[in-house]
């Protein structure tokens, strides 16, 4: 089949507008356009940030004071560790420290966020404890998680624990002890 020649003129008039977009499309199709955007996301974090603040420092020595009726080791996480965050946390300067647990070796982390004042470290809460009780926040973690999420002055602290994913007591234990500092928020189930 042939076209006739006024409908061949038709298309090939069209040829020099259509190829551009489908260049386009085709372009932004195989993964340039997304280059820029995987640069955007935040980069993980390993130990105490170097943005982070005085009260960062007070909370690790709240924290370490709690943890002391379990005996665990506590200290600088030496690994990188980014949780799922709404967008608050995201941008907050934090330290990563982490909690050895015996039988999970890449578990345990406490993850401490700072903020100009107390206000917005409660906001900053509020938004996470709505965002991990969402199925943006459920998906990045396995299903059973449980989160102690805590406002200590300027500070937010979270640590993110499965109980399914062992039978050693260590995990709930520093869940218990980390929420008796400053005032917790409720992660809709």
């Amino acid at each position: 089949m042939s076209l006739a020649g006024p409908a061949r003129g038709r298309i090939a008039g069209l040829l020099p507008g259509v190829l551009p977009v489908i260049a386009a499309i085709v372009v932004a199709g195989c993964g340039i356009g997304a280059v820029g955007s995987a640069a955007s996301l935040p980069a993980e974090s390993v130990g105490p940030a170097a943005t982070a603040g005085a009260a960062v420092a007070q909370t690790r020595g709240a924290i370490a004071s709690a943890l002391s009726t379990v005996a665990v080791q506590f200290g600088d996480a030496n690994r990188p560790y980014r949780p799922a965050e709404s967008g608050r946390l995201r941008d907050a300067p934090r330290a990563v420290y982490q909690v050895v647990m015996p039988d999970q070796p890449d578990a345990g982390y406490i993850v401490v966020y700072e903020f100009p004042d107390a206000g917005a470290a409660v906001d900053a809460g509020n938004e996470e404890a709505g965002y991990l009780g969402t199925g943006n926040g459920r998906v990045q973690f396995p299903p059973g998680t449980l989160h102690v999420l805590r406002e200590l002055g300027p500070t937010l602290i979270l640590f993110s624990w499965l109980p399914a994913a062992s039978s050693d007591p260590t995990a709930a234990n520093v869940a218990k002890a980390l929420g008796t500092l400053g005032i917790g928020f409720t992660v809709p189930n």
